[in-house]
């Protein structure tokens, strides 16, 4: 490999993981956002004696993300256990509310 396609592919090594940066960045605030809202979730639920747990509602998150991830040329396997994971962690803190 030549010098110039060194340096060139050392250019674009660097766009790349410069944007992945940003989108990680963009990952855990977009993510700090959505468990504001889960615990305020969590908290009302709690107050209202409702289930941590809405299964329905869950079934329908998935199913969205699953189409979302395939408009993103996202894996929608990887989308669903993304997806899952979240609802647990949010579960859990919803449980910890009702204790």
């Amino acid at each position: 490999m030549t010098d110039t396609n060194t340096s060139r592919a050392a250019s674009l090594l660097k766009e790349h993981r410069e944007s992945i940066d940003r989108l990680d960045a963009i990952l855990v605030y977009t993510l700090g956002e959505r468990f504001k809202h889960t615990q305020a979730v969590g908290r009302l639920k709690a107050e209202h004696d409702l289930p941590p747990s809405d299964p329905a509602r869950e079934a329908q998150q998935i199913a969205r993300l699953e189409d979302l991830a395939l408009k993103a040329d996202l894996d929608p396997e990887f989308a669903k256990a993304f997806l899952n994971f979240i609802i647990q962690e949010v579960i859990h803190h919803h449980e910890k509310h009702q204790q």
